[in-house]
């Protein structure tokens, strides 16, 4: 790279917020551990009111989420580093949390898979590869794509989320910066300022907090829009470890009323579905049966429920 580059790159840099130096950390190599974690406590307190400050963004991307999920689209999230790892974090818990196959929620990071564990900090001055691999996935107007850049600016997302808007998928930029160019090629900006890293420029700090807190809300928020829950329990999640086991047999026992040994015995003729297993219990009927009524209801149970006038 030539120096002009680097050095227009340099004050493009040190223009931005969330690479400014914080006061409050002025003397942060002369602290002790208390003093350092004391510090950071309250730093972190900034960032629900910096995320509090975009609800309503939010709320939109919740409805395109959703809307993309219940149209057979999927939720697409596109980062480098610790934006790309938050990204990969929250997609990963889909499919345990709320029974969806892998393909409904996807990660994409600047690197590859190996970005996951070794940083490849170059990947993400790529803007072709992140349209790339928006075209390697198959992009449609279905899906919803999510790029994460604390800058605003990385390459790799711009390019995935310029080559989403063309393909007609809703964009949603997720930066803690204002006016950022992320923010103005995407349809939805969502921009928590959580102002200075205690850390100069270390984003994954509060930045990072702030963009996994925003995550949380998206994808909860349209699983729970798709009728992924009953009230507020997770009813749709997958039984595929003993811990998870454990908890469909808790849910199961707390929504019916039934003992421990009618609860097992239906699960396992449900294959572990807890949705199908309380409609089972509640209607007196078949796995067969209930499947096909969850089904004829959208998937949702208390409406499955309230049809049946249980």
């Amino acid at each position: 790279m030539n120096q002009n580059k680097i050095d227009q790159l340099s004050e493009g840099i040190g223009a931005l917020l969330s690479e400014s130096s914080n006061e409050a950390s002025s003397h942060l190599d002369e602290m002790s551990p208390l003093e350092i974690a004391t510090l950071m406590n309250e730093q972190d307190k900034l960032v629900a009111a910096a995320v509090q400050t975009q609800l309503f963004p939010i709320s939109k991307a919740i409805e395109a989420a959703a809307e993309a999920l219940a149209g057979n689209g999927r939720i697409i999230y596109v980062g480098a580093g610790t934006s790309g790892r938050l990204g990969i974090l929250d997609a990963s818990e889909c499919p345990p949390t709320f029974g969806v196959t892998p393909d409904r929620v996807v990660a994409l990071i600047a690197g590859g898979p190996d970005a996951m564990f070794v940083a490849q900090e170059g990947s993400e001055d790529c803007y072709a590869q992140g349209a790339q691999d928006l075209i390697d996935i198959q992009v449609t107007h279905k899906d919803v794509v999510i790029g994460l850049a604390v800058s605003g600016r990385t390459p790799y997302v711009l390019g995935a989320i310029e080559k989403a808007n063309e393909f007609e998928a809703t964009t949603v930029a997720i930066t803690c910066n204002e006016r950022s160019a992320l923010e103005e090629v995407a349809a939805i900006g969502i921009t928590p300022i959580v102002g200075a890293e205690i850390l100069t420029g270390s984003t994954r700090l509060k930045s990072g907090s702030a963009q996994k807190m925003v995550l949380n809300m998206i994808s909860t928020g349209a699983m729970v829009q798709i009728g992924k829950c009953y009230g507020n329990r997770m009813v749709d999640l997958k039984a595929s470890n003993e811990k998870l086991q454990a908890r469909a047999l808790k849910l199961v026992r707390e929504i019916t009323k039934v003992d421990t040994a009618k609860a097992i015995m239906t699960l396992e003729a449900a294959e572990w579905n807890v949705k199908t297993s309380i409609l089972m219990i509640k209607a007196v009927i078949s796995a067969e049966t209930a499947v096909k009524i969850i089904a004829e209801n959208d998937g949702r149970l208390a409406l499955a429920i309230e049809k049946l006038n249980l």
